[in-house]
């Protein structure tokens, strides 16, 4: 029986338009500025320390580091320093009215029904947890933070690493057979099922013919009943 339910966002619950074409744009255009105006921040000066540990660089000024965080997104690098400063600009755009975190119209009904069945729900993003309560937070839909039960980004570890669902599954304190991880990209399906989990993907365009997993186009497609006791 599934007991807990841990949901991917970008091309799951959100539009990957969405973070493409307007999240990203909108932290690359202030990103330097903002690295310059906060760097003095203790919680900015630690993202920085992190930075230079993942880079090897001890000794990496401010412009080296802006330097590097924009080649990270040049090539949409996973980096947790980088993803954690996105999050602290994404934070103005979201409380300015900017914009608003994107949701599939076929989640909320499905999440709430969920929560009626005492099923706990979790994210699990290589976005960090910020950004995350962030979208969740101010989402087209109001303020869905009350929702989820926890949330997780690649301080875990990477999101195609079997270990970092290992960890998740020590963390939330259920065995991997009650946990299904929602996601559309089959590569990280694939380190989930290693893990043991139950796994569903979301497939918003064509199907893949290359996954193995179970393939729904919405929510509401989800069948918790197919899942074995």
């Amino acid at each position: 029986m599934i007991r807990a339910i841990i949901t991917d966002i970008e091309g799951t619950t959100s539009d990957i338009r969405f973070v493409h074409n307007i999240l990203f744009p909108f932290a690359r255009e202030r990103l330097a500025g903002f690295v310059r105006e906060h760097q003095q921040q203790a919680h900015i000066q630690a993202i920085m320390v992190d930075l230079r540990t993942e880079i090897e660089e001890p000794q990496a000024d401010t412009e080296r580091l802006i330097e590097i965080l924009f080649s990270f997104m040049d090539q949409d690098r996973k980096s947790t320093a980088l993803k954690a400063l996105q999050g602290e600009i994404w934070r103005d755009g979201y409380v300015n009215g900017d914009f608003t975190g994107h949701l599939y119209p076929d989640v909320l009904p499905v999440f709430n029904a969920w929560q009626q069945q005492g099923i706990a729900l979790y994210v699990y993003s290589s976005g960090s947890v910020a950004a995350q309560k962030l979208l969740f937070g101010y989402s087209d839909a109001g303020d869905l933070t009350s929702r989820f039960s926890g949330y997780f980004d690649t301080h875990v570890g990477a999101k195609r690493d079997v270990q970092s669902y290992r960890n998740i599954a020590a963390q939330i304190g259920k065995p991997a057979n009650e946990l299904l991880f929602l996601s559309d990209i089959r590569q990280e399906l694939d380190a989930a099922q290693q893990a043991g989990w139950n796994t569903v993907q979301l497939i918003r365009g064509e199907e893949d013919t290359d996954s193995v997993h179970r393939q729904v186009n919405r929510f509401d497609e989800i069948n918790l009943e197919q899942f074995p006791s």
